[in-house]
């Protein structure tokens, strides 16, 4: 657990201005979770270093938001075009410090890639309005236009693709940005910032700055941060948006969930244990996405819990650069031990378990944890009410799909949900009176593609709009409405070059 003696460990900076900023009164340490060994320092942001991020953003606003839309999206697409040139570089970021398996890295980076490819296309979406004559010789015309210094704080479980959804979308409507990533996965974002910089943005358009919930409170407080975006735990986002918004902030805070799957007995089941295993156990279940939950209607539930006891114990465990590893570790050892505690809180609670992380034969360095498979657990039981957030599936009992419903309806959380049948009719009424932000019909992980919009409902979400697509549009920008009337003019005179606008 302790780092060797005779080793000087890397910082990782802040980067305010366009320029790396190293020194700090405190700093944070990295792990790697597939040794559990400090790999890095990382440096804390205090008040003054918010406030030097925060004036750097708003000294370059105005160049910024003055940019044609089509000279950002240039430079957004050379950032596209660097993206994809170190993504193996950046997969293999997210491995050394999340320990997800380099496969999954590349896979969450590739979605992140997606987003920025929408946001090359965001001057389109920038268009008003326009109506003429509204009034004798009056006409109206909207503008939509940035909010100004906009901040994003992200979670651990995925260090690229997160903020990917943010600060690209941000940035080409003609913001500026200041991320805060989380202080366990940091390196990933002074990457992407350097990036950007060769792709010729100007500096200060987009800032990284690092820390714990003194950094996170110096941005929710200061009076030049106009906009906040937070992807995280239930009880942290409810913290972000009632802070933010009391100091006069446009919020979109993504909480936690609990995501359900309904099986039904004309299901492909083996099929669906297939899907079920890769949506509870990848990434070692530190997923808002992930399926923690099964519901097994009917005849359904016998036979579907024997093939995912046979399929998860053959999962292997491993770290994640390992050749056929299919689940690495946890991030931290806390989180291991927090999420450890839920297996004997089952079995106290009266569920069957049916697969025992704590039999499996796991590495002994590192914080890994097998997988844990739980039956006939009911509603009240905690490993049901609370986001485990790691390799722990739990399979409830229904015996209808009208049962089934109501059990998911009445869950505070509403991120996603799947369900999985072979009968349109079944799958059209769940999708229909499910109250769930994202479904699936026969995909376990519903995230939708990027010119869509991500987000959950009830306690999934707090604030209006979702991130990335056309939400994430609405949500960066906002609409001016201009009435005008002109005396008439004299015409000008004729000009017979090519005009251009970008």
């Amino acid at each position: 657990m302790n780092k060797p003696a005779e080793l000087k460990l890397e910082t990782v900076p802040a980067w305010i201005g366009g320029k790396p900023v190293a020194t700090a009164a405190r700093s944070g340490e990295v792990f790697n979770p597939a040794t559990g060994q400090v790999t890095k320092k990382v440096v804390f942001a205090d008040a003054g270093m918010i406030d030097g991020a925060v004036k750097a953003a708003s000294a370059a606003f105005p160049e910024w938001r003055d940019t044609p839309p089509l000279r950002r999206a240039r430079i957004m697409q050379e950032f596209l075009s660097l993206l994809k040139k170190n993504q193996k570089q950046l997969a293999a970021i997210v491995t050394d410090e999340h320990g997800k398996v380099l496969a999954d890295a590349m896979g969450s980076v590739q979605r992140g890639i997606e987003v920025v490819e929408f946001a090359c296309g965001i001057p389109q979406l920038l268009k008003g309005e326009y109506s003429e004559n509204v009034g004798t010789q009056v006409d109206t015309h909207t503008l939509r236009q940035p909010v100004g210094v906009c901040a994003g704080v992200t979670p651990f479980n995925f260090p690229v693709m997160v903020p990917l959804w943010m600060f690209p979308m941000a940035i080409a409507c003609g913001n500026t940005f200041i991320l805060k990533p989380s202080e366990k996965v940091p390196s990933a974002s002074i990457r992407m910032a350097e990036l950007f910089k060769e792709a010729g943005l100007p500096d200060g358009v987009f800032n990284v700055v690092h820390g714990d919930k003194v950094a996170v409170d110096g941005l929710l407080t200061h009076p030049g941060v106009n906009a906040i975006s937070f992807v995280g735990s239930t009880p942290i986002a409810k913290y972000i948006y009632e802070t933010a918004a009391k100091h006069g902030k446009r919020v979109q805070a993504l909480g936690g969930a609990k995501n359900h799957a309904v099986v039904l007995p004309d299901a492909d089941l083996e099929f669906a244990a297939d899907a079920l295993i890769g949506a509870a156990y990848g990434s070692a279940g530190e997923r808002c996405m992930a399926i923690s939950a099964v519901v097994a209607v009917g005849a359904a539930g016998d036979p579907l819990v024997r093939l995912l006891e046979q399929k998860s114990k053959a999962i292997k465990v491993g770290a994640g650069t390992e050749k056929d590893v299919e689940m690495g570790p946890l991030v931290t050892c806390q989180h291991r031990d927090k999420v450890a505690s839920y297996i004997e809180q089952g079995v106290k609670e009266g569920a069957k378990l049916v697969v025992d992380a704590r039999k499996q034969n796991v590495p002994k360095d590192g914080f890994f944890l097998g997988t844990s498979l739980f039956d006939h657990v009911t509603p009240q039981m905690e490993i049901y009410k609370n986001e485990i957030f790691g390799p722990v599936l739990v399979v409830l009992r229904a015996s209808t799909i009208e049962e089934a419903i109501d059990l998911i309806n009445r869950n505070p959380y509403a991120n996603g949900t799947a369900i999985f049948t072979e009968s349109g009719g079944a799958a059209r009424r769940f999708a229909a009176e499910i109250q769930v932000g994202m479904v699936g019909i026969n995909v376990p992980i519903p995230v939708p593609v990027a010119f869509y919009s991500f987000g959950g409902w009830k306690s999934s979400l707090f604030g209006d709009l979702h991130v990335h697509g056309t939400e994430a549009v609405k949500f960066y920008t906002r609409t001016k409405a201009i009435t005008t009337r002109w005396p008439h003019q004299d015409t000008p005179a004729p000009g017979f070059h090519m005009p251009t606008l970008g």
